[in-house]
């Protein structure tokens, strides 16, 4: 299994509202269908694992502009 990314604030409380409500569902019956929250907490960790991506791309062009302007900077 891949490394849990790192989540927001708004993430983890959406995981924990969807957790509690498979636990409320789970506490009526044990043959209740849970596959619709457990599918919404997937696209939760999906969402937040090309946000890391996301970030980790912008974070490495921003690195390399910074880089060609420095080596522009040192031939002047």
């Amino acid at each position: 299994m891949a490394k849990d990314p790192k989540f927001t604030a708004r993430e983890i409380a959406q995981m924990g509202w969807y957790t509690a409500r498979m636990a409320k569902r789970g506490i009526a019956s044990q043959t209740v269908h849970l596959g619709d929250l457990q599918k919404k907490v997937d696209r939760i960790i999906d969402g937040a694992r090309e946000r890391e991506q996301q970030q980790a791309a912008d974070q490495a062009a921003a690195d390399k502009a910074a880089r060609k302007a420095r080596a522009r900077n040192v031939k002047k």
